[in-house]
């Protein structure tokens, strides 16, 4: 019963309670329809990189469809109680959201874009309630997808070509942390899962072999390679390190020739321990030397982009690469740390917002914010902030928030497109969304206008990006001003 009261219809209470304190405090104080603007971000490239891949704004979308707050969700709002015992909602706010719907504008990425330090991702602007509201759960949605989409990118550029299969259900954080990564992992660059459900939800490529258990259930390990065989003539790829590697290997051959009467496709032997790059090469020559040449050697043990990279470098003779725990979870970086902060609030006319802090990467850009990106015809060249409610200068300047002595001045005849692109019209859906395999395309797309020195996982080198120069000097008189001790 717990498990389909979390994947139930609603998915409104999928937040932080203070959210919901927060939205009764803009009701009771009239504020509630206020019209805001919120922006979702991160603030560094996750695992020490260059680039990160924005991904899981198909489930944002889905959310934000079904956001309304049934009567069971209220029933429950209406039973929290204060510290005192009074209950901690009063019921006209109940019955306001009940009643309420969502009517905001919604600007985002399309997935599979490549994207970078405070650079919005999703852009809410609409009722001041409403846009608060949707914080937390905008924010698990696409800090945890883009993370993901980043790391399969990561390792789907060091296999260099090779096969990438997700093996990682086992070690995912829960439920919807291998069926959201599984998704996420396809768009980032992996070619198949392992994992079913997300085949069935997603219809991404399933592939998989036997585990070792399937090998000690029988009396020799010969016995257990002809009985799989024998059971997926056309799909057999045969775990061969149960006991001795080589020895399987020499043991699988066997089988293989053994079955090729029958039609047996010899489709690759698994290595999951050991030398991987001493065993990989010592099998190739025996399939080689017996004629299996096509046949592949699938590897899968505790990888991830650093240690393919390792054996490619030593020679490892494997062309395909079950990934499991380190991609799933994300397993050097577990969290993207994405953000999503107030900008600006109209009251008449539009009052931009900053949050300040001692930390200058957590002080946050005020305005209603685009981000637009010039190439040319080989290589994205830049990226720039702007605020949309101010005009721009023939010749644009951009400033790195970060280091303001790092300046790139754009000339006017370079071609640019803005990035983020409209999804929701006062809450009506008009973005097209792509299929998970135009999606897919388009990620290998996006990183292929990268050059290859921001790619690379050591000492990547760091695109162009920043404010445009009148946004950084705004936010600079802004944080000046907002510093300044009161007068009496």
């Amino acid at each position: 019963m717990a498990l389909q009261q979390v994947y139930r219809t609603s998915l409104s209470l999928l937040t932080d309670l203070y959210q919901l304190t927060m939205a009764y405090g803009y009701w009771k104080n009239g504020m509630a329809e206020r019209e805001a603007v919120f922006h979702l971000y991160f603030r560094k490239n996750p695992f020490g990189g260059g680039y990160t891949v924005a991904a899981g704004l198909e489930h944002a979308v889905q959310y934000l469809q079904a956001l309304k707050f049934t009567d069971e969700d209220l029933a429950y709002l209406g039973s929290l109680k204060g510290s005192q015992g009074q209950p901690l909602f009063e019921q006209a706010f109940l019955d306001y959201l009940g009643a309420m719907e969502f009517s905001c504008d919604m600007d985002a990425v399309p997935e599979g874009t490549v994207v970078f330090p405070n650079e919005p991702l999703v852009r809410v602007k609409g009722p001041l309630l409403q846009a608060q509201l949707v914080e937390t759960p905008l924010l698990t949605i696409i800090n945890f997808e883009t993370l993901i989409a980043t790391k399969a990118a990561r390792i789907k550029e060091a296999a260099k070509g090779d096969t990438v299969i997700e093996f990682g259900m086992r070690r995912a954080q829960g439920i919807d942390g291998s069926l959201s990564a599984a998704r996420a992992a396809y768009v980032g660059g992996a070619d198949a899962t392992s994992n079913l459900l997300a085949g069935q939800l997603y219809n991404i490529p399933v592939r998989g072999t036997h585990a070792h258990s399937w090998v000690q259930a029988f009396d020799s390990e010969e016995e257990a390679f002809e009985a799989y065989g024998e059971a997926f003539l056309q799909d057999t790829v045969l775990l061969v390190d149960t006991y001795d590697t080589l020895e399987g290997v020499k043991k699988a051959i066997a089988v293989a020739k053994k079955l090729q009467p029958k039609g047996f496709v010899f489709g690759g032997i698994r290595l999951d321990s050991g030398d991987l790059t001493y065993l990989s090469q010592q099998a190739r020559k025996l399939l080689d030397e017996a004629g299996f040449t096509g046949t592949s050697i699938v590897a899968s043990n505790d990888l991830d982009e650093r240690l393919i990279t390792h054996l490619k470098q030593e020679g490892a003779k494997i062309n395909v690469w079950g990934v499991g725990t380190k991609m799933i979870t994300a397993y050097d970086q577990p969290a993207l740390g994405g953000v999503y902060k107030l900008a600006a609030v109209k009251d008449g006319e539009w009052e931009y917002k900053i949050k300040l802090s001692e930390q200058l990467a957590k002080t946050s850009n005020p305005g209603i914010l685009q981000v637009r990106r010039y190439y040319d015809q080989e290589r994205y060249q830049a990226d720039m902030i702007y605020n949309e409610l101010e005009p721009l200068p023939a010749n644009p300047q951009i400033v790195d928030p970060l280091d303001t002595t790092r300046r790139k001045t754009v000339e006017a005849n370079v071609q640019h497109k803005d990035l983020l692109l409209p999804v929701f019209n006062k809450g009506t859906l008009i973005y097209t969304l792509p299929d998970l395999p135009s999606i897919k395309t388009y990620t290998q797309q996006e990183l292929n206008q990268l050059h290859e020195s921001i790619r690379r996982y050591l000492n990547p080198h760091s695109y162009p990006a920043g404010l445009e120069s009148g946004l950084h000097q705004y936010k600079l008189d802004l944080i000046l001003k907002l510093r300044e001790p009161e007068k009496h």
